[in-house]
């Protein structure tokens, strides 16, 4: 369970770096969106090569196209639901005076951030390792989240201790998420494969609806060179491990 906690507080603690950055360093939106395009081709691979096919591998295809289906109906009527209240996509970039957007953006990153360390959870259980493939996809993808909620967050007003003190809390929210999955399911059982795809579907949905958009936006051409390189980095740590 501690190593649970652990590495879902480390894949979570990315969130923390981005924000310290995004509060102590004047990075253009075109490093942040080409950062973006990195991490989403990480977590391409990462769903592809390693979520898809070990739910697929332990549970079925019923299993996997039930849990993929559940992932994004999941994160697209949440992501539904922050819209009709008013709140921005789950990871866009910074709008000057769009009111209320940097903490919709950390509210956000809970419908991607806790199935992300639930599968980092689940993958100890019965003595299993962590991915490095998926660890390193979730810490590319958290690190820009973070940077543009809290510059965002600091242009709406708040303190950096408030908005670092809300990044902590998420960060808590991920590990303890994991923790939590490691003491409650069973290895043998169906819960651990269907999680898997459940989280495949949920970050694949998150990926076109909000990360690809944005990426392009701010990254613009390149984008799509740096979403292959991410891609090809993910792939081959997935091969090599």
């Amino acid at each position: 369970m501690i190593e649970a906690f652990g590495w879902a507080f480390i894949a979570a603690s990315a969130l923390l770096v981005g924000a310290a950055a995004g509060l102590a360093l004047k990075v253009s939106r075109t490093v942040v969106g080409l950062a973006l395009a990195f991490g989403a081709g990480a977590l391409f691979s990462a769903v592809a090569f390693e979520l898809t096919v070990e739910a697929f591998e332990q549970g079925g295809a019923a299993l996997l196209g039930s849990g993929l289906a559940a992932g994004a109906l999941t994160y697209f009527a949440g992501n539904r639901l922050l819209t009709a209240r008013g709140k921005a996509r789950a990871k866009p970039t910074v709008k000057q005076g769009s009111q209320g957007q940097g903490l919709s953006i950390v509210l956000g990153a809970m419908l991607d951030g806790i199935p992300e360390s639930i599968v980092l959870g689940t993958s100890l259980i019965g003595g299993g390792a962590v991915s490095p493939a998926f660890l390193v996809a979730v810490l590319l993808s958290n690190v820009p989240e973070g940077f543009s909620a809290s510059a965002d967050l600091h242009q709406e007003g708040r303190s950096s201790r408030w908005i670092l003190g809300l990044w902590l809390g998420v960060v808590l929210v991920s590990a303890a998420s994991a923790a939590l999955a490691f003491l409650l399911f069973d290895a043998a059982g169906p819960a651990v494969p269907f999680v898997q795809a459940f989280a495949a579907g949920g970050l694949l949905t998150m990926l076109v609806d909000t990360m690809i958009p944005e990426a392009f936006e701010d990254g613009g051409d390149l984008a799509g060179l740096v979403t292959v390189f991410g891609f090809t980095l993910a792939f081959l740590l997935s091969a090599l491990t």
